[in-house]
């Protein structure tokens, strides 16, 4: 279940060697294109998807905490389409989200700042000071979103376990590196426990959601860990009543076989006490 992240600058050729490396490979290239459709089955809206996806949050409350949401519903189906295998996770964070699967290929491709403006114009029609300013805006959302969700330098090479320049490099050659890299030995031998380990992460990314969907409970404060359908909830919440939600929506989630409760209960100042 072979798995390789791509994380790119824009103007970097990531997009035609994402593409060419799917077909060589016979993988699935999970895209925006692709997080789209299958976001639609979350009743995530285009329009929302957009929002969240990979950008740094706007600092306003309201519109923040739907994109947390929408934000975990991509992870999600990152994680979904991982536990297939044989898949091609472009951006979206992927490198990082899945840093604990020792058996991923992590790719990371790079070019000079004016050669990636140069082929943006190109690629896009656009004009050279346009095409500036969008290149530029991409580098900072990219790397705003990465530190704010992972607490990581999107450049920071230790990231990564194989970097491309496509400054020198062609996106063939790209492609033949990535092909060979992800057939390293290290890789496969590390692949045995990848699956359980995804299976793990699923089952807690799902309780996640229920808490924070869940009507009547601010689950922004409650942690969420365990393993082989055991889901251990920590942190606090502002009533026995939250509480109580809590553990009944993550029980009702296929899969999990037991809720070890250990959430604190912190009252807000003048929060009303039930009856």
């Amino acid at each position: 279940m072979a798995i390789i992240t791509i994380s790119r600058e824009m103007g970097s050729a990531g997009i035609p060697i994402a593409h060419m490396l799917a077909e060589k490979l016979g993988y699935t290239l999970l895209d925006g294109e692709t997080i789209k459709e299958a976001a639609m089955n979350y009743g995530v809206s285009p329009d929302a998807l957009e929002n969240a996806d990979e950008k740094p949050p706007a600092f306003i409350e309201k519109l923040d905490e739907k994109a947390e949401l929408d934000l975990h519903y991509i992870e999600l189906i990152i994680l979904e389409y991982a536990l297939k295998g044989n898949v091609i996770i472009y951006g979206r964070g992927g490198q990082d989200l899945l840093q604990d699967i020792k058996s991923i290929l992590r790719v990371r491709i790079i070019a000079p700042f004016e050669e990636r403006v140069e082929r943006w114009a190109e690629r896009e029609w656009l004009d050279p000071d346009l095409a500036r300013i969008m290149v530029r805006r991409s580098d900072q959302q990219r790397a705003g979103f990465i530190k704010y969700y992972f607490d990581r330098d999107w450049e920071d090479p230790l990231g990564y376990d194989l970097v491309i320049n496509t400054s020198k490099l062609t996106e063939e050659t790209a492609v033949k590196v990535i092909c060979d890299g992800v057939k390293d030995q290290n890789l496969v031998d590390l692949k045995q426990n990848c699956k359980k380990k995804l299976t793990n992460l699923i089952l807690r990314k799902k309780a996640e959601i229920a808490i924070l969907t869940q009507d009547g409970v601010d689950g922004h404060h409650v942690e969420i860990t365990g393993e082989d359908g055991k889901i251990v909830l920590s942190g606090h919440v502002h009533s026995d009543k939250e509480k109580k939600l809590s553990v009944a929506a993550v029980q009702k989630i296929d899969g999990v076989k037991e809720v070890v409760n250990k959430l604190r209960v912190i009252e807000y100042r003048n929060y009303p006490k039930e009856h």
